[in-house]
């Protein structure tokens, strides 16, 4: 396998367990049990990250959470890259996407971040945007509404444009901060399958 090293994107502590923003923890956790892992994790408290070493598809390969929170992911991106020895091309990034369907995941390796800070935070870390990132998508319908509003505003007055995007940013961070609920859990199950399938597909 091309991959080497693993990271997802997600806040440490017990409150962010679940939410949309830690869904890349939340598919390490499924490619850990897929794989063969035989250990526990670990916290590394050099490289500030939960790292946990096993196979994947009978390839060697470290899997990470960062335990900086998602805006300073780079951090501990570059602390890993160095310790191990990787290159950008054979680094993994799995991160939440709100400009893709919820339902659906994409694979992308030398694109821009998107405005996902964490992924900028990687890219200005490893001084180059050639990795590769598993992005699962988050978008719904309400998301899609309040995009639209902010377009209609574009036309309008400057304070009305500001009052709408301060709304969005503000709607933005309680959505990805929220719990997926019941039946979105159901679907997750099915998003992670898809997921780990393109991952093999880097092989």
């Amino acid at each position: 396998m091309a991959i080497k090293l693993i990271i997802g994107i997600g806040n440490p502590d017990e409150q962010y367990k679940d939410t949309r923003h830690n869904v890349g923890f939340m598919m390490l956790d499924y490619i850990v049990k897929k794989g063969d892992f035989p250990n526990e994790w670990e916290i590394n408290k050099k490289l500030n990250t939960l790292t946990i070493k096993g196979k994947f598809e009978g390839s060697s390969v470290i899997v990470a959470k960062p335990q900086t929170y998602v805006n300073k992911t780079g951090e501990s991106a570059a602390k890993l890259k160095n310790f191990y020895k990787v290159k950008p091309e054979q680094i993994l990034v799995i991160q939440d996407d709100l400009d893709i369907p919820f339902g659906n995941t994409k694979i992308s390796f030398d694109k821009n971040s998107g405005g996902h800070r964490g992924i900028e935070s990687v890219m200005k870390a490893l001084k180059t945007k050639k990795f590769y990132r598993l992005r699962i998508g988050l978008a719904g319908r309400a998301l899609a509404k309040t995009r639209l509003r902010v377009a209609e505003a574009r036309s309008g007055e400057a304070k009305a444009r500001r009052q709408t995007a301060k709304r969005r940013d503000e709607f933005v961070m309680k959505f990805v901060l929220s719990k997926f609920s019941p039946s979105e859990h159901d679907e997750i199950k099915k998003i992670f399958k898809e997921g780990y399938e393109k991952i093999l597909q880097l092989s």
